[in-house]
Parts: C-alpha cells; structure tokens; sequence
C-alpha cells in the first residue's frame, strides 16, 4: 500500500526533576542535602532513509514519544538522559507544521538527520541551593517539559523523468518496458492508481529513474480524477516525458490540456523540458 501523506504528532521527553534528599549516615546525623540533578529528556530526531519509500508506517501509528530523562537521586546522583526518538521517513519527505504551515526540512538525499522536538532540561537537585549561609536549603527544581509537535510528513517522490498523458494512454506499458518495474496494465482508464518507480539501466554503471503517475484529465489540479494526489511526485523531474496517443482526433489539443493542467498545479511544472512521444 502506497501511502504519501501522514499526519503524527511528536512528543520529546520531559526532563527529570531534581532531588530532594539529605545525606544520612551512622555517624553523621545532621548531613548536608545531598539531592542530585534530573536529566535532560530525550530528543525527537527524523532521519531520511533508503529502506522507506511510503510513509504506511506513520498512517497506522501516528503517535510518538521520547523517553524521559531520570530524576535526581540522593548522593547527589543524576541518572542518564533519556533516549533520543529516532523515526526514519523516506528520501523524499517534506515536512510541516500543521500549526503554522511552515515548512520544517525537506529530506533531498539518505542520513539526513532533522531535531525536530528537543527533550524538556533537567531540574536542579537541592545540593545546587547549598551556600555558606543556607546550608539546608528546600529549594529544588521540577524538568523542563519536552516539546510537542504535530507534523504533516509529504512525500515528493525523487525521480529523473517523469511520465505524464492521458488515462489510458501506454505510460505504464512504457515503464514496464524500459525497466524492471512492473505496474498493472490494463484496457480501461485509470489503471494506475498510484505512483510507481522504475530504474532504467544506461549500460553497466549508469541509471535513471522514471516515475509513472496516474493519467491526468481535464480540472486535475483542482482535483478532478487522481492528479491532484500524485502531481507532487512529478515536481522533483528533470525531465518531463509527455506520452500521447497519435491515433486520437486531436492529438496536438491533449497536449495543451496536459500542459495547463501541470501550470494550473505548480508554475515550476510549466517552464519544465519535455521530451513527447507519440505512441
């Protein structure tokens, strides 16, 4: 199941709150405070990855938490700090704030890595209040709260070459042809139902690769048919290559309107080279 947009929420760890602890032993029974600090919580941290190429495992688990940092303990011990949350998105991923619309990272290429909700600080434990003066101070500190997000992760699919036509038109037949891939084939429109990638070998060393999206029709980019979906995947091309059916009435008039259906979408679309073929 090809999934390109999930919405999750993160959550850094809390840090840990300091100590509030005397020292006590046999011999000593007016100890000095001896309440260590608590700890940082622990980061939220996306890393892009080669091993994802769908955001699935977002869809079904769209909740996300750090650990939290430990608390202060007596003998003025700290603890460790809590363990960093590290979540891997596909090469590809653009990220949001839901809150505001900003865009956070865009993930261009593998190990990646973006802090994306930083761990709460520890809290000062009661020996840090000790002075000369105040030597059995009460004083302490609570950790720092880990901050929350909720994120909308998009895909952008990377590609070199992007094929775009009518339904029905050949593009996934072509795909198939000139790759390994193997995406369904069919008599009727609307066949493809989601993006699929193929690698297309140029000799021994060298490789590039298609992206074949789902046919586009008249008000795709206001959403008529699938295009609206998946013309983000097409918008990281170098390169469109723009199929068309030569045996149709008006085979110059579906260019046109593949064309004003990819401006209407994104400008960039629009000034991008095209290489057509007439099938």
């Amino acid at each position: 199941m090809f999934v390109d947009e999930a919405i999750i929420t993160v959550k850094a760890g809390d840090g840990g709150n300091g100590c509030v602890a005397f020292r006590r032993e046999k011999y000593v029974p007016r100890g000095g405070p001896s309440g260590g600090d608590g700890v940082k919580g622990g980061d939220v941290i996306l890393k892009s990855s080669q091993q994802h190429n769908t955001l699935i495992h977002f869809r079904f688990n769209p909740e996300h938490k750090a650990d939290r940092g430990r608390h202060g303990e007596g003998s003025k011990r700290t603890g460790r700090d809590g363990e960093d949350l590290v979540l891997r998105v596909p090469v590809g991923c653009v990220v949001e704030d839901t809150e505001t619309g900003e865009k956070l990272f865009d993930f261009d290429r593998p190990d990646q890595m973006f802090l994306v909700a930083r761990g709460g600080r520890g809290g000062r434990g009661i020996a840090r209040f000790a002075t000369s003066t105040h030597r059995a101070p009460r004083e302490h500190e609570p950790g720092g709260e880990g901050e929350f997000r909720r994120l909308r992760l998009i895909l952008k699919l990377l590609a070199d070459v992007g094929l775009v036509g009518l339904p029905n038109i050949g593009k996934s037949s072509l795909l198939s042809r000139i790759s390994a891939a193997q995406p369904k084939i069919a008599d009727y429109p609307f066949t493809t139902l989601e993006p699929c990638l193929g690698v297309v070998r140029v000799g021994e060393e060298e490789s590039y690769v298609v992206a074949d999206i789902p046919g586009l029709i008249e008000g795709a980019h206001r959403g008529a048919g699938l295009g609206l979906d998946f013309l983000r995947h097409i918008e990281r091309t170098r390169v469109i290559l723009h199929l068309v059916d030569g045996s149709r009435l008006d085979p110059l008039g579906d260019i046109d309107m593949v064309n004003r259906e990819l401006a209407e979408y994104a400008e960039a679309l629009a000034g991008r080279r095209q290489i057509v073929v007439v099938n």
